[in-house]
Order: structure tokens, then sequence, then C-alpha cells
């Protein structure tokens, strides 16, 4: 869901500064040898260093601890040229702020105990009190990222014009018709499947929202794939939990490989990257919003992009 984080915590603040936003002057290109991947850590480096007002970063700081923004941030951390400039928390102490919420069913926790009660202040905002936060929808991202390198592989050989269907059995799914049939792979990559999803549309934790329905479910995947067709596939975009969902099953389908170990082999260990990633109640990696990292370890996610995946 794309919002939730706002209830339980808003994720660790990243900026990976490539704008001219906060620069003290004109900014040094890095040399180089200065451009180190920071997969065992990061360099650190003064704001100045990198041409960034150090006095308007520490005021921003001031703001967020005093909780001008909101109360409910956990992080904040500044990284440019390689380097980290700035880092900073401010603990909050979950399990008091939510301890009413924690035990009592509504949209954010239809069960009271486990990974889906997002008040359980064991799994939210940190995974079992270390300091890997919930990353939410970022998860889609990675999930991506994933796929794209099972893609680039060629462990994941079906192309991205490949029809959903092809890894379920039809006769088990439900509202089967022409449009469902063309709905491809490429349609849940860019949330364009053309199914029925009702999420941005309504309220925040509005208990009809179709994420909070799925993630009360035991099979995500079935409820996810069952949906009616709203639209010709491809042609609306329409934020969907779902979608993503789906793309966990489709991997282990077309790959025979778990998408978590796969990201293990292939992401996160040669990145130097920390991570838990939450799983349905039927065990299917929870590709839409259950991965946990920590600040740093997300600036690398970005830190990939700006390199242009290499």
């Amino acid at each position: 869901m794309k919002k939730r984080g706002m209830l339980v915590a808003l994720a660790g603040t990243i900026v990976l500064v490539s704008t001219p936003l906060l620069f003290a002057g004109k900014t040094a290109a890095p040399r180089a040898d200065e451009a180190l991947w920071p997969t065992k850590g990061w360099a650190t480096a003064s704001p100045q260093s990198v041409g960034l007002d150090a006095q308007v970063l520490l005021e921003l700081d001031k703001d967020m601890a005093t909780g001008k923004y909101s109360k409910m941030i956990d992080s904040f951390a500044v990284f440019r040229s390689g380097k980290k400039v700035l880092e900073r928390t401010y603990p909050h102490d979950y399990a008091k702020i939510y301890a009413k919420e924690a035990t009592e069913e509504g949209p954010f926790n239809r069960r009271l105990a486990g990974r889906y009660n997002y008040f359980d202040s064991f799994w939210h905002p940190y995974y079992h009190g270390t300091d890997l936060h919930t990353m939410q929808s970022v998860t889609k991202t990675v999930t991506s990222i994933i796929i794209g390198a099972a893609m680039q592989r060629g462990d994941f050989k079906a192309g991205l014009d490949t029809p959903v269907l092809k890894y379920f059995d039809v006769s088990k799914v439900k509202n089967v018709d022409d449009r469902k049939r063309r709905m491809i792979l490429r349609d849940l990559l860019t949330m364009s499947p053309g199914m029925e999803w009702h999420e941005l549309d309504l309220p925040y934790g509005d208990p009809r929202s179709d994420f909070t329905l799925m993630e009360g479910r035991d099979d995500w995947v079935q409820y996810a794939i069952d949906k009616p067709m709203a639209a010709e596939p491809g042609k609306a975009w329409n934020y969907s939990c779902g979608a993503s969902e789906l793309l966990a099953y489709v991997f282990q389908k077309e790959t025979g490989q778990d998408i978590d170990d796969y990201g293990q082999k292939y992401l996160f260990a040669p990145l130097g990257i920390r991570h838990e990633w939450k799983r349905t109640y039927l065990g299917v990696v929870d590709t839409e919003g259950g991965l946990y990292l920590d600040g740093s370890d997300l600036a690398k996610i970005g830190y990939l992009y700006l390199k242009d995946g290499m």
C-alpha cells in the first residue's frame, strides 16, 4: 500500500542529492577514484566538501527532530557524490504509541497477532527490534530490479509480452474474459493490468480497500488474479498492490526460484545489503510491501539507479 508507512512511521528519509537544492556554491565533480561503490559501507564526507550547505541540513535535521513535518519520521540521511554526508535517527517508542491500536482489530490489523498487524512493534516499523525499517511500497521497486536482473541473466526467460494466465490453471481463476487473457507481464510491472482494484480511490484506511481485503486473506495471489477486469490491459494505470504481489508467484513459476533467495544472491549480497522480507500466510514473498532495509542500504538502491544499474 502506497501510504501505509505514514500510519506506522515514515520510512527513513533518504536524500541522494543530484540537483542544485542545498548547494552552497559551485560543486566539484568527484574524481573517478572517489566514486567507490559502498558495498561494505559508505565513505563519509562533510557537506561542504561535496558542495552542500551544512547549515541548511542542520536546520532540516532540527525541524525533523522537533516533529515539524511529522512526529513519526524515524531517520534522515543525505548522500552525495558517493559519500554519506549526514545521518540522523529519531527514536520512538512504538510499543507505547500504538499500545491501544495493537489490540483492536481494524483495517491495518485484521489479525491481531503477527506480521500483518501494522501496530505490532515487533514487526513495524522496525523488524524485530533491529534497525531494518519497513520499506512498504519501495518493495515494489526492488521487486522489479530483481526481475530485471533475472531477465538479463537469462534465468527469467519469458518476455514482457507473456500472458499472465500462462502461469495459472485457468479453470481455477474467476472472472476470466478476453481482457484477462490479454493481460501480460508488462502490465503487472507497469500497474496497468486492467483489473478492478480499489486502493487509491478510497480514503486511507477504508476497510473496503482491496489491499486491506487481500492482506486479510490467506491466499493473496488467488485474491488478486480472481479480480474482475475493469479496463483493457495496458491502457490505464491503477495503483495496485495485487498486481505487484502476482509478480512473486510469476517469478517462482517462471524461474523455479524464490524471488527473495534470488535477490539475495544477485542483488543484496553483491551490494552488501542486509534485509528481511515478509511472506504471506501461504509463504509467498510479499513483493508489494514486505521488504525491510536500513537507511544506508536503501540509499544503495538509489545509487544503483544513479549509476544506470552498473
